[in-house]
């Protein structure tokens, strides 16, 4: 199987802005590229990571019951490839590699049916084990041990994502009927082979085959080459426990997330929220997800504050090694206090419509942000149409330049936007504020400027991946909780980096000034963990 694989080399000089300088290359197995040019920088202060998205071998039928032998030989073919891409990491000495959620045995199974690919799994805090010098220690252990190995053979740290057991007694008031605990649970490795600590999946997505822990697992695990990091798993990143919880420890600035997402545009495309995800805790974000075209299954990523280097492949069968140098104290976005020199117009009309001009905020026909100018505007119908299955109440973007307010419950959402060219697409403002209910459930206010599906309102919200309308734009609302995750996605499903993003005036924003090509969304994702 031939494998792409993409190096990055993200460089920055100290504590100063402007600093990243990045120079990528694809090198196909088998084929020499031409080496990267690497800024200079002080190798202390950064290092060297990788993820990678993987194409899993799969059981036929993940419903049949198999033997423990057959269930290692298709495991053993998932862990042939993990092998290769961490002898490939190695010789860019990489530090830490981290590999996908059910990457190693699959899913779709029955608590039944996935018992023979489970390993045995002691408590990494009470038990010190390095499988692959101890392989006799313990039964049903085969899977550790590779990856034990693994880790090595490569000298590195190694993230991973396999199914466990743990027996568990009668007396045991959570014990499931059959006797034994089941797990989706994360493993990490030192370079030494040690197991270092496992995380076990607290929010299950429809995983009928695993059980969640009694009690959440909040994993941070030391490094000596980055510090603490943090670990969770794939639809954990929508809940407060254990991802908002983790990041409440200053010291943790990285995280490692094994997913296997299904992209869902467009609010929440894997790559989408993963990045947003770094910008909003000002963190490095190490995501790899499955690599499963058919069922909506890509999407991962190096992400920090003010780069990504991402993959997203509907078309390519193979999987994708990403390798980037990552500074250890990854710098924020600019906030309102980092401004300098001379504010443009457009950042001066946004800030007297939060101080409430009375031409901006209640003359519903003219917009007199800058007393000198008029912008005349006729006031845009309201509708409703499903996005994300919600339903979001907007109003469609018309014209050149302009104000806009919507408003549901008690959330507003505002948008002053310029476009260089109108092009011969609709594009809306729309609003939810509300529990979803599909797919799981959990409280939203979000405030989203789309591409609708077509030129029809009920096409607003419709998943798509090409766009050519550019704008320059602010994007804020009302919001009544501090987590809001900015969404910035351009045509070709390519990550852009906001101007700004922060709080003005008790408003949430979101600013780019000029986009690299055609908007798909650009959104306010806000969650109220304590009305889920």
């Amino acid at each position: 199987m031939q494998t792409l694989f993409t190096v990055c080399v993200m460089s920055g000089a100290g504590r100063q802005l402007a600093l990243f300088l990045c120079g990528c290359y694809v090198v196909a197995l088998g084929v020499h590229a031409e080496e990267p040019r690497v800024a200079s920088h002080h190798e202390a202060e950064h290092y060297m990571a990788a993820v990678y998205e993987h194409r899993s071998v799969l059981t036929s039928d993940p419903l049949a019951l198999m033997s423990r032998k057959e269930a290692l030989e298709l495991m053993n073919q998932n862990l042939d490839i993990y092998e290769q891409q961490v002898m490939i990491a190695a010789q860019k000495d990489v530090q830490i590699i981290v590999f996908p959620e059910d990457g190693i045995h699959g899913f779709n199974f029955t608590r039944t049916s996935v018992y023979p690919f489970l390993d045995f799994m002691p408590s990494p805090r009470l038990v010190r084990w390095n499988p692959c010098l101890e392989p006799h220690r313990f039964n049903d252990t085969e899977v550790l041990q590779r990856l034990s190995c693994m880790a090595i053979k490569g000298n590195m740290f190694l993230v991973a994502n396999l199914g466990t057991k743990q027996p568990c007694h009668r007396n045991d008031p959570g014990c499931p009927n059959d006797g034994r605990y089941q797990f989706n649970t994360n493993v990490v490795f030192s370079n030494n082979g040690t197991l270092v600590d496992r995380y076990r999946k607290h929010n299950l997505y429809f995983e009928a085959a695993f059980d969640a822990p009694l009690e959440v697992d909040l994993i941070i695990f030391d490094t000596p080459f980055a510090g603490k990091f943090g670990i969770f798993t794939c639809f954990d990143i929508l809940f407060f426990e254990p991802a908002i919880r983790l990041l409440q420890d200053p010291e943790v600035k990285h995280v490692v997330y094994p997913a296997a997402w299904m992209n869902q545009l467009p609010l929440l495309a894997a790559i989408q929220i993963q990045r947003a995800f770094a910008i909003a805790f000002g963190i490095n974000f190490l995501a790899a997800n499955i690599h499963h075209p058919t069922l909506g299954m890509t999407g991962s990523g190096i992400h920090s504050p003010r780069k990504s280097f991402w993959h997203h492949d509907m078309e390519d069968s193979r999987g994708h090694l990403i390798i980037a140098q990552v500074a250890k104290n990854p710098l924020g976005l600019i906030g309102m206090q980092n401004t300098t020199g001379k504010m443009d117009p457009s950042h001066s009309k946004f800030l007297e419509l939060l101080a409430g001009d009375p031409y901006c905020e209640k003359d519903a026909q003219e917009v007199h942000c800058d007393r000198a100018t008029k912008w005349n505007m006729n006031a845009p119908p309201t509708f409703h149409s499903e996005m994300m299955y919600d339903n979001f109440t907007l109003v469609p973007v018309w014209g050149k330049e302009g104000y806009l307010r919507v408003c549901a419950n008690g959330l507003c959402c505002h948008l002053l936007y310029q476009r260089p060219t109108l092009s011969k697409e609709l594009y809306a403002l729309g609003v939810f504020d509300g529990l979803h209910t599909v797919h799981g459930t959990y409280y939203v206010q979000a405030c989203a400027l789309v591409k609708c599906g077509g030129l029809g309102f009920d096409t607003c919200g419709q998943e798509i991946t090409e766009a050519t309308g550019r704008f320059a734009f602010h994007l804020w609302g009302n919001f009544s909780t501090s987590y809001i995750f900015p969404l910035l996605l351009t045509s070709g499903m390519t990550l852009e980096t906001p101007d700004q993003f922060g709080w003005e005036s008790d408003y949430s924003f979101l600013r780019k000034r000029g986009l690299s090509s055609g908007l798909v969304t650009a959104a306010l994702y806000g969650r109220l963990y304590e009305r889920d």
